[in-house]
């Protein structure tokens, strides 16, 4: 009998290559993945990831409650007091597990590409569902440059909003964005001056945007963001660095720690420093949603033939392209062969069939041990010769949701739908 938890596996952490290997080949190109629970200590779980309710607190009270699950992910959770592994995607086979980054490690270009492992040499972006009851604090993620001051990495993200996971809205379906166009940086100076009195006031120099299922933003680093309470699709840069500017949320205390944690330890305290950690252009930009707020666009027209792949996120930051996504749409008793440019992480968010010879199952209730049958990563070489996709309903529509590495897909559109700028 195949097994059903993640307890029932041996779990490998030397000499993964054979193992590794051996999984690529029994799945034909393609991994089976094992559900990636992430806490957060200071948010309220929004209770729409599948997750058991007995589960939501599963890494204890003290850790906070379940409202992230990651996909694909070789990049780990910067959480205090995190169990080893946590963020971490593992690979399932052969009453094994091991992780994904182990498997990348031992294989290489043979799973990611030899255009990604050349560049990175492991997989460097990730994707994940945050789920909440109420909006996050105002915070960004730095750039590049910033990150690489705490040796870190910078964070670019793009967000969609699954129709699947947002049949309610909960506390505040309202992101704000940037600063009010006009903001000065003393208005800012003046939120961080009077963090411990309360409400520091920074939403008061912002603006909020509606979210609509099925849509979504393109998110560069240093921008604000105060995503709402929406069930989020976030494919990013394989970091976890971010800085809060808001100090109170929905009563809840935001500490300073969580402004300052990736910024150097000697300006902590250097209120000017903090607020030119932001992108002053794009934070007050006027025309702030028409350069960031993002539509699905069919990549072809295929309706015809019983199925629909549109661009969910997409998006480029000076010419250079971070991550991509699709949303694959297969109509009931349905087959078709879809090709892609390169590795991908895929998550199926209604509905069942196969992915060449892989089960697909969308799970309805998952415990924080169980097994799925929802999740894959896919090696470039079968992504470039198609993968087969067979709708076994004969009255769901199979959906996934797919990832894809930096530069992959250069004919993806710019935010506004435009067509791609060519390259100099």
């Amino acid at each position: 009998m195949a097994p059903k938890s993640v307890k029932q596996l041996k779990t490998l952490t030397k000499n993964v290559g054979a193992a590794a290997a051996a999984a690529l080949e029994k799945g034909g190109g393609i991994f089976r993945l094992a559900p990636n629970w992430v806490p957060r200590s200071f948010l309220q779980p929004g209770k729409r990831l599948k997750l058991h309710p007995d589960d939501l607190y599963a890494y204890g009270l003290n850790r906070g409650g379940i409202d992230e699950r990651w996909f694909g992910s070789t990049t780990e959770a910067a959480n205090d007091g995190r169990v080893p592994d946590e963020g971490l995607s593992y690979v399932v086979s052969n009453g094994e597990r091991f992780t994904l980054r182990d498997a990348v490690a031992a294989l290489g270009d043979t799973v990611v590409g030899k255009a990604i492992w050349k560049k990175y040499g492991r997989w460097p972006v990730y994707s994940k569902f945050f789920d909440n009851m109420g909006p996050i604090p105002h915070h960004m993620h730095q750039n590049e440059a910033q990150a690489k001051k705490v040796g870190q990495e910078g964070k670019p993200e793009s967000y969609y909003f699954p129709k699947q996971h947002n049949n309610v809205g909960n506390n505040f379906p309202y992101t704000f964005f940037g600063l009010n166009p006009g903001t000065t940086k003393a208005q800012v100076r003046k939120c961080l001056e009077d963090w411990n009195k309360g409400d520091n006031g920074i939403l008061d120099i912002s603006q909020a945007y509606r979210l609509n299922p099925g849509t979504g933003w393109f998110v560069p680093p240093c921008v604000l963001h105060a995503p709402g309470s929406l069930c989020t699709y976030e494919p990013q840069w394989g970091s976890d660095v971010f800085g809060m500017y808001q100090s109170l949320v929905e009563g809840r205390e935001v500490p300073w720690a969580l402004l300052v944690k990736d910024m150097p330890p000697e300006k902590h305290q250097d209120l000017d420093f903090i607020v030119d950690q932001l992108d002053w252009e794009q934070n007050v930009d006027p025309n702030f949603k028409a350069n960031h707020y993002l539509e699905p666009i069919p990549v072809a027209d295929t309706a015809v033939e019983g199925y629909m792949d549109k661009w969910i996120c997409y998006g480029r930051m000076n010419g250079w392209q971070c991550v991509t996504a699709k949303e694959l749409t297969v109509d009931p008793g349905t087959t078709c062969k879809v090709k892609d440019n390169g590795a991908f992480g895929g998550l199926v968010v209604q509905g069942e069939g196969r992915m060449n010879s892989v089960r697909l199952n969308c799970p309805k209730l998952i415990r924080f041990h169980d097994l799925t049958e929802d999740e894959v990563f896919v090696a470039e070489d079968a992504a470039r010769a198609g993968i087969v996709y067979e709708n076994t309903s004969a009255t769901e529509p199979l959906v996934l949701l797919r990832y894809f590495g930096p530069e992959v897909n250069p004919e993806a559109p710019d935010v506004g739908g435009k067509a791609p700028k060519k390259r100099k």
